[in-house]
């Protein structure tokens, strides 16, 4: 059984928290490992599990990458899409990367939350059984609600097995109202559409193509025109574009003969808004759920949360407050389905905060834009040991490093310069230059640009160990 890591997801419902090129599978909002780590470490004990693959945005493989990296997985493959066009198609690129068309892949969203583990891993035991018998597997929740956000799965005729509960499919339904989901819960046939699959990678790919093979060879062709750079499969994008974009339910499940639901009752929630996140979070005597320096008078029923600086709040009541560097957001709880709205005003007015934190990672390391103004900007940078920035050039703007903590190598107009702890170096406009850390220990440096123009776009990369040449 292949895990395959479904990772293409914006989040944008969980602004300021999860932005663009930071969305919240790789944020630990729930436990102390991120939402993808904890993917695959739920997985830990199911036995003849193969390196996963994983399927993500080109923006975020070095994220990607890092994540897995730090739960000691080395993946098969990461597959980086040019441009999102759904699951079905980050599905049959998973597909036809497994080795064998006898491979069973186990298809995960990496934003869930699963509370139950030890029934997770039995129902995945039990999906790994259908999917021997050619069947497409999906796995139902079983609803505690008469939830309208979710989209329904009826059961329909049992299949017989005395070691567990499954049913063919009689139909994938859409969110309902809140009346037909009442009398969905009522009939105790339906189950919410929990979006992870269990089936044979050449079952799938027979029944994709039999209902939409262009995207089939559109895949092919992406696949086979793709690079390959380290771990990672870089597809095609003027090939990939052409592909169409649509959900595994809307190409396969609602049309195969071949689909069965297992019912799963594991404590199940795809965080998928704020209040969603207050659920399945640890709360005080008075129903808050709090993250960070924060403190409260007379408040309840409240997700607050603080990336930094002290938030105190009196006399609230179902609110959700996030406080980080550069935003705040304040909604009720009831309302935290319109904060996508506030994402859409950013990214009309082209505002960076739709897309970027303040702090911003890069494949090096990070660094923190702590002061901005007309004609300067100061970051804190942080490198890792044995990591190094491209060879690069800037038009509009110079710089100044002031070394805090660490030994910076500078490499500046074919000149090298180790440069210490309380030391400096000046890089004029339009000079050739590096900077790595020889290091064991990060390097942490205070940066100045001053120029005409500060963007991070005015930069002319020579040489990169990350590709981005």
């Amino acid at each position: 059984m292949i895990p395959v890591i479904l990772s293409g997801g914006s989040g944008t419902r969980l602004w300021p928290l999860s932005r663009g090129q930071y969305p919240k599978q790789f944020l630990c909002l729930v436990t102390g490992n991120t939402m993808v780590q904890e993917t695959l470490l739920r997985l830990q004990g199911v036995p003849n599990l193969q390196p996963p693959i994983a399927v993500c945005n080109e923006d975020h493989r070095f994220m990607m990458a890092d994540q897995l990296w730090q739960i000691g997985v080395k993946p098969a493959a990461i597959i980086l899409e040019p441009v999102g066009k759904n699951t079905a198609p980050a599905v049959a690129m998973a597909a036809l990367t497994a080795k064998s068309a006898d491979d069973i892949l186990l298809i995960l969203p990496a934003d869930h939350v699963v509370d139950d583990q030890p029934a997770f891993q039995l129902a995945v035991e039990h999906a790994r059984k259908l999917a021997e018998q050619d069947k497409l597997v999906t796995f139902g929740i079983v609803p505690n609600e008469p939830e309208t956000g979710y989209g329904y799965i009826k059961a329909g005729t049992p299949i017989q097995d005395k070691a567990f509960k499954a049913f063919d499919v009689a139909a994938f339904v859409e969110k309902p109202d809140l009346q037909t989901a009442k009398e969905y819960l009522a009939t105790g046939e339906y189950y919410w559409n929990s979006g992870m699959f269990a089936f044979k990678a050449g079952v799938f790919l027979r029944e994709l193509e039999k209902f939409n093979p262009k995207m089939l060879q559109i895949c092919r062709e992406a696949l086979q025109t793709a690079q390959t750079d380290l771990d990672f499969v870089r597809l095609d994008k003027e090939v990939f574009s052409q592909c169409p974009s649509d959900s595994i339910d809307y190409a396969v499940m609602e049309k195969t003969d071949a689909a069965a639901v297992i019912p799963l009752d594991a404590g199940w929630n795809d965080v998928g808004s704020w209040s969603a996140l207050w659920d399945v979070t640890s709360k005080d005597h008075a129903g808050n759920a709090i993250k960070g320096d924060v403190l409260t008078v007379d408040s309840t029923n409240s997700f607050i949360h603080s990336s930094g600086r002290l938030v105190a709040v009196v006399g609230i009541d179902s609110l959700i407050i996030v406080d980080t560097d550069d935003a705040i957001m304040v909604v009720a709880k009831d309302r935290v389905q319109d904060v996508k709205a506030i994402v859409d005003q950013l990214k009309a007015s082209k505002r960076s905060e739709a897309h970027m934190h303040r702090k911003v990672y890069r494949p090096w390391g990070h660094y923190d834009s702590v002061d901005i103004g007309d004609r300067h900007q100061t970051k804190r940078i942080v490198v890792k040991p044995g990591a190094k920035l491209s060879v690069q050039k800037h038009h509009h703007r110079a710089e100044h490093w002031v070394v805090v903590r660490g030994t910076a190598l500078v490499q500046k107009d074919g000149d090298s310069f180790l440069v210490s702890e309380n030391e400096s170096i000046y890089i004029p406009l339009g000079s050739v230059h590096s900077l790595a850390n020889p290091g064991v220990i990060p390097l942490e440096m205070v940066e100045v640009q001053s120029g005409s123009y500060l963007g991070e776009d005015d930069i002319v990369r020579y040489e990169d160990n990350y590709g981005r040449v």
